[in-house]
């Protein structure tokens, strides 16, 4: 049971720490779509990945704007990206994503917003009869340990893209092979009824000149 509250209060203090939101979103071909994060302070850190998993040439416009409508992230044609940067002013940040190139393909984009928590004094709850020391001591392992989960975390984005996109390439390699088949077969077919319908029609005129 103490073992349960310890972690719960580690993840607690975690979540106050960073603030995250991960989605799967389907962009339809020529749409736009656009998510949402504020910040009510200056200096806030923002971390925003994306990566293209499905659709077309696995890439997608993509553009970061903030208030005031000052763009501060955008690209073309991006299969992923990773970014990290500083809310220097505050108010609402909007991340859109752009299918408008794509006149049929729709694409399915993983993404992640990660705000830095405005709440600076969050502390880790701190059991009785420790030290200052031995409480800070801690919540630096807590922040590293933090930070390392997100790396994982990003790896496994990271390679899931990958095996997506192998196995798309995969796929789209066996319905080649399984299209140019059928073309080879057809051509065969051609050729063996073009071939009878020669040998026959030599054979008629042969019958012709001989009568």
């Amino acid at each position: 049971m103490r073992t349960f509250l310890a972690l719960a209060s580690l993840l607690g203090f975690i979540a106050s720490v960073v603030q995250a939101t991960a989605l799967t979103y389907k962009l339809e071909a020529h749409e736009k779509a656009c998510f949402f994060a504020n910040t009510e302070h200056k200096g806030t850190k923002i971390a925003f990945y994306f990566a293209v998993q499905s659709g077309g040439s696995f890439d997608v416009d993509y553009s970061v704007v903030g208030p005031n409508e000052k763009v501060i992230l955008d690209g073309t044609k991006e299969r992923q990206g990773d970014f990290v940067f500083t809310a220097n002013d505050p108010g609402e940040y909007r991340f859109c994503f752009n299918n408008e190139m794509s006149t049929f393909a729709e694409k399915i984009v993983d993404f992640e917003i990660a705000v830095e928590n405005e709440n600076k004094n969050a502390q880790i709850p701190s059991k009785q009869g420790s030290s200052p020391e031995q409480t800070s001591v801690l919540e630096e392992s807590i922040l590293k340990l933090s930070a390392q989960l997100s790396t994982i975390s990003r790896n496994q984005k990271y390679f899931r893209t990958r095996e997506n996109r192998n196995f798309s390439t995969v796929r789209s390699t066996e319905k080649r092979i399984f299209n140019f088949s059928l073309m080879e077969g057809a051509l065969m077919v051609t050729m063996a009824g073009l071939q009878v319908f020669i040998v026959r029609f030599f054979f008629q005129g042969a019958r012709k000149g001989y009568v």
